[in-house]
């Protein structure tokens, strides 16, 4: 396997800009940007890269290994000696066709031989919980599933999504990687700690969070944010929420919040809450979070010990661990290197939302808040 990488500060980018990436004779090609230049871009990388699936989305910050950037493109092209690469998109027609458009994913990716999917969504009007549903109930068992949701900074406006057909801010898009020879290793955790009390989810509709305690939802989380409220939903990523089972015992997912609506005192998170749980506020440090992404690091390395091979760790974290930790991002990035190894690539984004498992075997969930890690290399 092979991995070339560029950071692009430019949006007026042309074919022969991406020449020197081009020579690896790329099959699979993930590019991470800011809006605006990932709009600008798609054209050039579209004659580059001719031959190569193309995935990517807008970012609220992109990751590459030299650190996090904003404002820049980061292509990362992706030889395989013995994996193949398919990809596949389908239009998201609303909020509420989140599930089919997954299993529409899933759907046009050949299950023989399927080893691992890499999915990008766009990051509001999504629910990301149902896409990721449908797709994993339609694949294969022991299909690995990683991705996220695309970003447009802290504005939570439009996001896009760049596929073989160009830039969408509707799409979903995902690559299937087939073949014996692919290693795949995850790992997440995020670094959150819970304060206040629980408090007891009383009306939803899927990621439509409508009360708590029998009061207007959007009400008791302003009352926790004091001045904090002001800012919403932006300032909601510093205090996103733990999910709770019945027996108030955490389950391991974040929700943060993706818009609120003042007139039904609602909020719309990035996943679905179970209408019989509970919901408690988490806030955290730059240190913890630091700490969580190098535990995310360990978790994915320990599933391949003693691989020593080149390879890409596709890192998505969100958007709201970048704000907790201001002018120490780069902290957590490091961080994962230095567990990882320096033959690993890193490459990624900010997101909304990340998909990744709770555990080594625990299957795909969507995530808010946390460092998720995906790390692909072949069999020597």
């Amino acid at each position: 396997m092979q991995v070339q990488q560029a950071t692009f500060h430019s949006g007026a980018l042309k074919a022969a800009d991406f020449s020197a990436l081009a020579t690896c004779e790329p099959q699979c090609v993930l590019v991470f940007g800011a809006p605006e230049i990932l709009f600008q871009s798609a054209p050039a990388l579209a004659e580059a890269f001719s031959g190569a699936q193309r995935l990517g989305c807008s970012t609220a910050g992109e990751i590459s290994s030299q650190g996090v950037s904003d404002g820049t493109l980061v292509v990362t092209a992706l030889h395989f000696d013995h994996v193949q690469v398919r990809q596949a998109s389908t239009e998201l027609d609303g909020m509420v066709d989140s599930r089919a458009a997954g299993q529409r994913l899933a759907q046009q990716l050949p299950p023989q031989g399927l080893r691992a999917v890499l999915v990008l969504g766009q990051g509001v009007q999504i629910n990301g919980s149902a896409v990721l549903a449908g797709l994993v109930e339609s694949l294969e068992p022991g299909v690995q599933v990683g991705g996220g949701l695309a970003g447009d900074g802290v504005a939570f406006g439009q996001t896009w999504v760049l596929d073989n057909q160009g830039v969408s801010d509707k799409r979903i898009a995902c690559v299937g990687l087939y073949g014996e020879a692919l290693q795949v290793s995850r790992g997440s955790f995020g670094g959150w700690s819970p304060f206040g009390p629980a408090r007891k989810v009383t009306r939803c509709d899927n990621n439509l969070l409508l009360e708590l305690d029998g009061e207007p939802a959007l009400t008791v989380y302003k009352r926790y944010l004091g001045q904090h409220a002001k800012a919403l939903p932006s300032s909601g990523l510093l205090f996103p929420f733990a999910m709770l089972g019945q027996d108030h015992n955490e389950v391991g997912l974040i929700r943060t919040i993706l818009g609120v609506d003042e007139q039904r005192g609602s909020m719309t998170l990035a996943g679905e809450i179970d209408p019989n749980g509970y919901l408690r506020l988490m806030h955290a440090s730059a240190d913890a979070l630091v700490d969580g992404a190098a535990t995310a690091a360990r978790a994915a390395q320990e599933q391949t010990p003693g691989s020593d091979a080149a390879g890409l760790a596709l890192l998505v974290s969100c958007v709201g661990r970048k704000l907790v930790m201001g002018g120490r991002v780069n902290e957590e990035l490091e961080a994962v290197a230095r567990v990882l190894g320096p033959k690993v690539t890193l490459a990624g984004l900010y997101a909304y939302a990340e998909m990744g498992p709770h555990g080594p075997s625990a299957p795909c969930e969507l995530h808010n808040q946390t460092m998720t890690i995906t790390c692909l290399s072949e069999a020597q």
